[in-house]
């Protein structure tokens, strides 16, 4: 259904539809065939397409009735997913989940699934991943780099420094090649 924008109008104020239930629907539904949305994020789009607030709430009412709006399953989802993939700690979670309007109660609910040793692991693995991009650097501006790169991903300084600090003492040294001796330095 295609949205006329009024005429004169250079503001991107976009017309009401004629039927606004049957366009409110249709919205919902193309967002939806697109990835999964929060309630929130259908509101902000039926508002943005001029879908009165009582027929949007009428729709995403039914919308959650039917059971194709499910925030707490989005919550879910998206917790599992971008703490697989990106490697993100439940404070990075819980920020991209409110920012997508999800209640806050569920936010607590999805992000509290993750185990401390899933975190611990994922962090030791971005760690491991970025380790060789380092190498040559001063140590201290190394530890940083890698701290406040588990920093951004929603770990704690704690967490961080720890697995940065084991993953630096783990490293061998330069000289450290099984493949030499003591009678390969000439003294």
């Amino acid at each position: 259904m295609a949205y006329r924008r009024r005429f004169g109008a250079g503001d991107g104020e976009v017309e009401p539809p004629k039927n606004p239930e049957a366009a409110a629907r249709e919205i919902c539904l193309r967002q939806l065939t697109l990835a999964p949305k929060t309630r929130a994020q259908l509101a902000e789009a039926l508002a943005r397409k001029a879908i009165p607030a009582e027929v949007a709430e009428r729709v995403l009412g039914r919308f959650t009735e039917v059971g194709l709006i499910d925030d707490e399953a989005f919550a879910q989802a998206w917790v599992r997913s971008r703490h697989a993939g990106k490697g993100l700690a439940p404070r990075a979670l819980s920020a991209e989940l409110r920012r997508k309007g999800v209640d806050e109660e569920l936010v607590k609910e999805a992000v509290a699934d993750l185990q401390p040793e899933d975190l611990e692991t994922a962090a030791r693995a971005l760690v491991a991943r970025k380790l060789p991009s380092t190498a040559g650097l001063d140590p201290a501006k190394r530890t940083r780099r890698l701290v406040s790169m588990l920093a951004r991903k929603g770990y704690s300084p704690g967490l961080a420094y720890g697995i940065v600090r084991e993953a630096l003492n783990a490293e061998p040294f330069p000289n450290d090649d099984p493949d030499l001796d003591d009678s390969d330095f000439p003294v």
